[in-house]
């Protein structure tokens, strides 16, 4: 028997409304949505989300893994992605990926991003129109066709794109070595890049690739800003092996070398944890690092007692605090540091996108252009090929 239809209609002028409801009647729509659409609507929740909204997701995880996974629902014909503005459009991109969309017969997967304002700090420090002005330049000093771009999956969509016209592969912070390995060895049929171009964020560029015994100093940092071979000379350009974009994660940036030092100082035995988003200083001090994924596994994997001070994100940490309370959990830095535009996506908004979905009246739609879609998927493509 099919469920009732939606009783509340969503209001004509936007979130407001649903500002003045509390959280429990917030929860309690949201809730009755779930029920009316069923296995059609699929919330994704990143784990930076706050936990009121973690709580209502369907699909808990990091941006390409919850892509991947929505993707590859048979049932599913809505996302609400509980994320940012490039998550919602590599969803997009996957989700009505030619072969999918053909399984449905021609109709596509509707995406939706609850707040547009939702966006992500690393990647507006990359513009298409930045990178295309780095590239002309850089084909004045050196081989273009043996520099190979390497993009964070932390990216807007036209920039994978730009990767998958030039040859180039996107990676995730849990596989930026094998990424950077094969663009300089299997690439160009199998020759191989001279150097890479990584960008948006250089802490993640620069500790895998020092991890690879790349050191700093071929590892020129292009800055965007600047007019001239972004503030680099062409001896510093020819010399390159790793040409690193000046961009970051606004999160990661606010860890410092000193609030390690303070932990291992006040809490002997404790075990520093970080993101290689991290700047090298903290990176090269910390105990362990990796992805959100390797993150939350390192604390899930531990034994009762173990004592950590981690690098990344404060809701995802208080998470892991509450999950784990047999260990002992810490928040690296003194200074809060959320990430703020994830912050942006809440109850409100998320009923209002929902109940909008279920009045038929979407909002929000996140939809990448065929042509964009398309290379981006060759470059998403060479990642998944990459072990």
């Amino acid at each position: 028997m099919p469920a009732a239809p939606l009783a509340v209609q969503p209001p004509l002028d936007g979130v407001k409304p649903y500002k003045s409801l509390s959280n429990e009647e917030l929860h309690a729509r949201i809730q009755a949505v779930r029920d009316e659409l069923g296995p059609k609507l699929l919330i994704l929740g990143h784990h930076y989300q706050q936990d009121e909204v973690i709580e209502l997701a369907d699909l808990r995880g990091d941006s390409y893994q919850l892509s991947q996974m929505a993707a590859d629902s048979s049932d599913c014909r809505m996302i609400a992605f509980c994320g940012v503005h490039f998550m919602a459009e590599t969803a997009d991109i996957l989700a009505n990926r030619p072969e999918k969309l053909a399984e449905r017969g021609g109709r596509r997967v509707t995406v939706t991003l609850p707040d547009l304002a939702a966006g992500c700090s690393m990647a507006d420090m990359a513009a298409i129109d930045q990178i295309e002005d780095a590239w002309d330049q850089l084909s004045e000093v050196i081989d273009t066709t043996r520099l190979i771009p390497v993009t964070y999956i932390n990216s807007a969509a036209s920039l994978k794109a730009f990767v998958g016209r030039h040859g180039g592969i996107v990676c995730t912070s849990s596989n930026a070595k094998a990424a950077i390995e094969w663009a300089f060895n299997k690439s160009n049929g199998g020759k191989g890049g001279d150097r890479v171009m990584f960008f948006p964020d250089q802490h993640l560029g620069r500790n895998t690739a020092m991890g690879m015994g790349i050191v700093n100093e071929l590892m020129p940092v292009w800055n965007p800003h600047e007019q001239e071979l972004g503030g680099n000379t062409e001896e510093a350009i020819t010399a390159s092996k790793v040409i690193l974009w000046r961009g970051h994660c606004s999160v990661h940036q606010m860890f410092k070398a000193e609030h390690v030092e303070l932990f291992r100082k006040n809490h002997p035995g404790i075990q520093i944890l970080v993101h290689p988003e991290c700047p090298q200083e903290v990176f090269e001090l910390a105990d362990q690092s990796g992805s959100t994924g390797a993150i939350i596994k390192a604390v899930r994997e531990a034994p009762a007692g173990s004592k950590w001070a981690i690098g990344t994100e404060l809701h995802l940490v208080n998470r892991l605090k509450q999950e784990h309370p047999e260990q002992e959990v810490h928040f690296l830095s003194p200074v809060v540091c959320m990430c703020a535009t994830m912050y942006r996506i809440d109850l409100a908004h998320l009923c209002w996108t929902l109940e909008n979905f279920a009045a038929g009246t979407p909002i929000n739609v996140i939809e990448v252009d065929e042509e964009t879609a398309r290379w981006s998927l060759v470059a998403l493509e060479r990642m998944l090929e990459v072990k």
